[in-house]
């Protein structure tokens, strides 16, 4: 079954009663729990994504705060970029 079936089916419900006709009560039962379980390990991977974000978020406040307590800017902390050269490589240059 592709995604686009299943996005169908999920936005759908006629269609979800339509294919689940096809499918015998015992068929129902297990793609029922088989959802509940991927659900759950969604909503794992959500909290688990949301609490990552949130120490990522502290940590970026806790740097700051010594930066700022250091006297210390961004700008302190990154050089200026190198610069490039303008024009042709030389045709007889060779590539390392």
């Amino acid at each position: 079954m592709s995604s686009e079936t299943l996005e169908r089916i999920a936005r759908n419900k006629n269609v979800a009663r339509a294919a689940a006709r096809q499918l015998s009560m015992e068929q129902l039962h297990k793609l029922s729990e088989v959802i509940v379980e991927v659900i759950e390990q969604k909503k794992e991977e959500d909290q688990q994504r949301k609490q990552e974000e949130a120490d990522k978020e502290r940590k970026l406040a806790e740097i700051r705060e010594a930066m700022s307590d250091a006297g210390l800017s961004v700008e302190d902390l990154v050089g200026e970029p190198p610069r490039r050269r303008r024009g042709r490589p030389p045709k007889n240059a060779t590539l390392s």
